[in-house]
């Protein structure tokens, strides 16, 4: 599986450009579409963004929704109606529709924030205050994670 670590600072040309971490462009090297699929987050102020092989795994496990169902309906119209596949240009940068620039408020710096198998795309600003919060949460649960065993 690739991973996505780190989080990295870039600027937004006047263009809507950003040049994609050199460490995420790495993890989305082997895959069938050269760039990202970015989508607007249902739950937070961020882009989600993957490469082309986690969003057929996501569109496999909405198949596995009941067909027609309402829950089926919503997220195919939450995650793949809302989906953009943003090609890397020569310097490894991407466009960011205007739809997901406003989404997440970014006007000039863009966060890259990795996720593990997935990436977001935040405000620094905004990312800043969210982890934060998250880290407080964290502490005051006491959450903790159980390793899921070796698949030998």
């Amino acid at each position: 599986m690739k991973l996505f670590l780190s989080t990295f600072m870039n600027k937004l040309d006047k263009k809507g450009r950003v040049s994609v971490p050199a460490s995420f462009r790495l993890a989305l090297s082997d895959q069938s579409f050269q760039g990202i699929i970015a989508f607007r987050s249902y739950k937070l102020p961020t882009i989600e963004g993957m490469g082309i092989d986690r969003m057929q795994r996501l569109s496999e496990s909405v198949d596995q929704l009941e067909l027609f169902s309402e829950s089926q309906d919503d997220l195919a119209a939450t995650i793949f109606a809302d989906s953009h596949m943003l090609a890397f240009d020569g310097d490894g940068r991407v466009i960011l529709p205007q739809i997901l620039l406003d989404h997440a408020q970014i006007n000039d710096g863009v966060a890259f924030v990795g996720r593990g198998a997935t990436f977001q795309i935040w405000n620094p600003s905004a990312f800043q205050s969210y982890q934060e919060e998250a880290r407080k949460r964290v502490q005051e649960k006491q959450s903790v994670l159980k390793l899921r065993a070796d698949h030998a």
